[in-house]
């Protein structure tokens, strides 16, 4: 088969992503498995080479010929939308680099959903990362990519994951306050990431997902002792996967469940709540762990960190979690084109 079409936004100017994008790339192996569009700046992108002594091996493109129509697309294709000069030189959240970094990804997300006849459309997206806080000094209150690529593609569920070596997780709740997480809990919201981690479990070659869902409060509420969600929320979701033939149990309290799950004894963990299920992810497999946005019609991943303003321009920022969720990006290509019929958008 062909070579999968990769495109890659940049994340902010103003990151690190410039940064692990061309080392990450700079791998001959890499670049061999697939073709590759980042949607970024050109000259971001040749200072950050030049600072890691990595050769640019690209083709540069402007904008205008991107939007147009009449670019040609090689085995690695760099849109230049030519931004570095609008950049302060403080790397900090700012409006500039917010309006940059959306229009990187905004790109990419309407060439995912071009028709499969289209040659522009590119088959995953890997995004690099931005600053929420860029973001909302820009004017927009998306609060990250996930909820901005489940409105952009209509996914009608969605969730978000992390594939590391030793851990594979998926959360119940994303971006949202503490506080409300209570409130947010629902049989639905917890049955969707089962469903959606066991699919994803299937696409990663794991042919019978062993699947341990976490409680919500300390000791998995103790039978009602220290809250009800457990009774109430997690059990009868967890019950109605069990009845489609997921293999799936719990609610384990979660101090103990990641232990037996970094050990081989469970395929993923399904986590109430961010925190509670990147904390093991990060603790083990920092350098080397995947976003993946479940329930969308297009393959999107990215690296597992943050902008890290502070070290950004200094040629300090390990590039192994956004190879990482390149590598996967590639794979997950290939395999939504056996199972996608070819005249599917």
């Amino acid at each position: 088969m062909h070579k999968p079409l990769v495109g890659i936004s940049m994340g902010d100017p103003l990151g690190i992503g410039p940064e692990v994008v061309v080392k990450a790339l700079a791998d001959p192996a890499l670049r061999a498995s697939a073709r590759f569009v980042v949607y970024g700046d050109n000259e971001l992108l040749l200072e950050a080479a030049e600072r890691a002594a990595v050769h640019p091996t690209w083709f540069r493109a402007g904008i205008d010929h991107a939007r147009d129509g009449s670019m040609v697309l090689g085995d690695f294709t760099v849109i230049d939308y030519s931004v570095a000069s609008a950049l302060g030189s403080e790397r900090a959240p700012s409006k500039t680099g917010g309006i940059a970094s959306k229009s990187f990804v905004e790109d990419a997300i309407a060439d995912a959903l071009r028709t499969t006849t289209d040659h522009r459309r590119i088959d995953a997206i890997v995004t690099a990362p931005i600053s929420k806080e860029s973001w909302m000094l820009a004017g927009f209150r998306w609060p990250g990519h996930t909820e901005l690529l489940g409105a952009r593609t209509r996914a009608k569920r969605q969730a978000m994951a992390f594939v590391s070596p030793r851990l594979n997780v998926v959360l119940a709740t994303t971006h949202v306050p503490l506080m409300e997480i209570r409130n947010l809990l629902t049989i639905g919201r917890v049955h969707e990431p089962i469903a959606l981690g066991h699919e994803l479990c299937l696409q990663l070659g794991i042919a019978k997902p062993r699947i341990a869902v976490c409680g919500l409060n300390p000791h998995a509420g103790e039978n009602g002792l220290f809250g009800d969600e457990e009774i109430r929320v997690i059990q009868p979701a967890i019950d109605m996967a069990r009845a489609t033939g997921i293999d799936v149990h719990g609610p384990f309290p979660a101090d103990t469940i990641f232990i037996d799950a970094a050990a081989g004894a469970w395929d993923l963990v399904v986590a109430m709540y961010h925190d509670q299920g990147l904390l093991p992810v990060k603790l083990l497999g920092w350098d080397k762990a995947v976003n993946v946005t479940l329930g969308l019609p297009i393959v999107r991943t990215s690296p597992d960190h943050g902008t890290a303003f502070g070290i950004a321009g200094k040629n300090r920022a390990s590039e192994g979690s956004m190879k990482a969720a390149i590598e996967l990006a590639v794979r997950l290509a290939l395999v939504a084109r056996v199972t996608v019929p070819a005249s599917t958008s």
